[in-house]
């Protein structure tokens, strides 16, 4: 079983209440701070985050687009943490051709397999010039309407693959009232809120710049509960401390609702939102 990490920025501090659809990107932004680990004050962020390129012409070089329609990518770097990622030619990302099928519930592994195509090029994009998320050849999306991807999998792979790129899709364009409406489950009085925050200029119309090189692909995912119409789960990423000889994860829940035939992200007003900051990720399922 995971194991809080004690520790002066650890334990409540962390243990964050999202408190409507406004404060989301707080979150977000305390999330991408927690992760880097703020703690360590040895070397600069800005020297540790910088993303590497990599040469067009490598083994893991960006995909081209062909006359068959493949997603075209146009430069590939690595995160803070090594991992492969491609910047797509649209900012809100390149949906995968769909190969192989989505899990079943008669699978043993119905719950816990990963789902495809994440460990592959384009597996995961970095979008808005900001998060980078998970695509995948077996769960989708299948494709985007404007900024908004469609097409996850009624399955637990398709709802983890949703519920990270809402998450940071909402958060990296929080004054975006269309995205909101199309991936994010809220309340009248909700929306009416959101409304009158973006209207008062009390909402960021995107993740604060020195956000961005803070955000890394995360590791794994965790299915806490499962149903046809309500998952809850949680999404750990690396913290900092990989980049200083230390080992965490930081794990944070969240909750998709299936509503006509796709999944949303509930705002979670009214709803501890726990970031734990973990020892290991044994058990969860490794993108």
């Amino acid at each position: 079983m995971d194991e809080m990490v004690s520790g002066p920025e650890r334990g409540s501090g962390w243990q964050l209440r999202v408190l409507g659809v406004a404060a989301l990107v707080t979150v977000a932004l305390a999330v991408a701070v927690t992760l880097w680990g703020t703690r360590h004050t040895g070397r600069s962020a800005a020297a540790g985050t910088t993303p590497t390129p990599v040469a067009a012409n490598a083994t893991a070089g960006p995909v081209s687009r062909s006359a068959s329609g493949v997603p075209n990518f146009t430069a590939v770097e690595t995160d803070s943490f090594g991992h492969r990622v491609d910047v797509p030619e649209s900012a809100a990302g390149e949906a995968l051709p769909q190969a192989g099928r989505a899990h079943r519930p008669e699978d043993p592994d119905w719950l816990t397999a990963a789902p495809g195509g994440t460990d592959r090029p384009g597996g995961w994009q970095r979008v808005y010039n900001g998060p980078v998320l998970p695509f995948s050849t077996t769960d989708g999306p299948t494709g985007l309407e404007g900024d908004v991807p469609v097409g996850f999998s009624h399955t637990p792979q398709g709802a983890a693959l949703a519920a990270e790129q809402i998450y940071w899709r909402v958060s990296a364009r929080p004054a975006d009232r269309a995205l909101w409406q199309r991936l994010v489950e809220l309340t009248p009085e909700e929306q009416a809120d959101h409304d009158r925050r973006i209207a008062e200029g009390r909402v960021p119309a995107q993740l604060p710049e020195k956000a961005r090189p803070l955000l890394n692909a995360s590791d794994a995912f965790r299915i806490e509960s499962y149903t046809d119409d309500l998952v809850v789960l949680r999404i750990a990423r690396k913290t900092g401390e990989f980049l200083h000889g230390g080992k965490s994860w930081l794990a944070m829940r969240l909750t998709a609702v299936w509503r006509a035939g796709d999944w949303k992200v509930k705002s979670g007003v009214g709803e501890e939102q726990p970031l734990e900051t973990i020892d290991s990720i044994e058990g969860w399922t490794r993108w």
